[in-house]
């Protein structure tokens, strides 16, 4: 557990906090707006993903608020023939276990409500990465340790702090899909998305400011 954080963040002009249709509070304070407005693009073989920027109001301020608050850990894993540091800070909340913000409560509960018809499932579970700068990343992968591996899921994805960049490309090969998130944007990645296709956040040569994912993700699917 790191017990201090300190990480630069610029906040987005436009990012008040405030809204007039939603569940809001003072300037600056996080809030999450209706799902109206999603786009969806099919990927083809049953893949597709949904986008809604700027989902999360006042999203600096929950930056601010994870980046202290939630218990970050490093971690190494065997990779072939040596161990690494996983390029990136991690923590993960089980569906037994509080969310470390009450927006991200009701973030889930209204990921749930939406997607409830072509899910048939709540999401349960919520998994934060850490990328506090340019040289955390994460390789190219599919959430399909669980049940992805052979069903139909979601993973939907928040995430907070300066914009990093999500790849998508079709596993074996093919055109690259770039999304940049940040500032409270959502991503949801649905159908055989996981086992049809491949994500990445890729390094960075640049001077890049700190990111925070939440996955939001059904019980089962790693």
């Amino acid at each position: 557990m790191l017990e201090h954080m300190n990480v630069a963040l610029q906040g987005s002009l436009f990012d008040t906090g405030t809204d007039s249709t939603d569940d809001t509070g003072a300037a600056g304070t996080p809030a999450v707006r209706q799902l109206d407005g999603l786009r969806r693009t099919d990927l083809g073989d049953g893949a597709w993903v949904d986008v809604l920027p700027g989902w999360v109001t006042g999203a600096h301020a929950l930056f601010d608020v994870l980046a202290a608050e939630v218990p970050w850990r490093a971690e190494r894993r065997r990779m072939y023939d040596r161990t690494v540091d996983v390029p990136r800070l991690l923590s993960f909340y089980d569906e037994h276990h509080p969310l470390p913000h009450p927006v991200l409560t009701t973030a889930r509960d209204r990921l749930s409500r939406h997607y409830e018809a072509e899910l048939g499932e709540p999401f349960r579970t919520a998994g934060l990465c850490f990328y506090r700068n340019g040289n955390d990343s994460v390789a190219w992968h599919g959430d399909t340790i669980g049940r992805g591996k052979a069903e139909d899921t979601m993973v939907a994805i928040l995430s907070v702090g300066e914009a990093r960049p999500l790849l998508l490309r079709p596993r074996g090969g093919g055109p690259t899909v770039r999304y940049g998130l940040g500032h409270g944007d959502l991503i949801v990645m649905g159908g055989s998305c996981q086992r049809t296709w491949e994500h990445a956040i890729p390094k960075s040569s640049q001077a890049v400011g700190p990111r925070i994912s939440i996955q939001f993700r059904p019980r089962g699917v790693l």
